[in-house]
């Protein structure tokens, strides 16, 4: 039952076009098996692959992992606005907070091979956003919010 306690609200709207939920979360690592579990259903409820549906989970838990940690400092009382919408070729999640800003340009692109002979842990989520999704974008207005678009093409199964 703690797990309903930092969920926010969960909202659905659908046009013959256009499927969009949205789910708003405090900023808790608890809650990213919430988020998982969100994206999951509604990418599955969209005829996603299983595949497909765990990168985008993947990339998805990255970046609000980052938020928590980064945006928020791991302030467990921020808030995660997370939007899904799909339609028959694409898939855009929109994650906003209202957290510390954030450069994505100052985050250089890993050296895998220097990274695994050096044991690190951690630091690759941006990486994996860019690797696991067709377009990554983020903006951010300080001292008002910043927001990740993730968004992948994807073939939705005609029922």
């Amino acid at each position: 039952m703690k797990r309903l306690i930092n969920l926010v609200r969960v909202t659905e709207l659908g046009t013959s076009k256009k499927n969009i939920s949205e789910l708003v979360v405090k900023s808790r690592t608890e809650n990213l098996s919430l988020i998982r579990d969100f994206i999951s259903s509604k990418a599955s409820n969209a005829g996603i692959s299983t595949e497909e549906i765990e990168n985008i989970m993947l990339a998805v838990d990255e970046a609000c992992t980052n938020i928590i940690r980064h945006a928020y400092k791991s302030f467990p009382d921020g808030e995660i606005f997370i939007k899904l919408e799909y339609n028959s070729d694409k898939i855009i999640i929109s994650i906003v907070d209202h957290g510390n800003t954030f450069d994505p340009k100052t985050v250089p692109d890993p050296d895998l091979q220097k990274y695994y002979r050096n044991g690190r842990v951690g630091g690759l989520g941006m990486y994996l956003m860019k690797t696991l999704m067709d377009d990554v974008k983020y903006t951010s207005v300080p001292g008002k919010y910043n927001k990740v678009l993730l968004s992948k093409r994807i073939k939705v199964s005609q029922n």
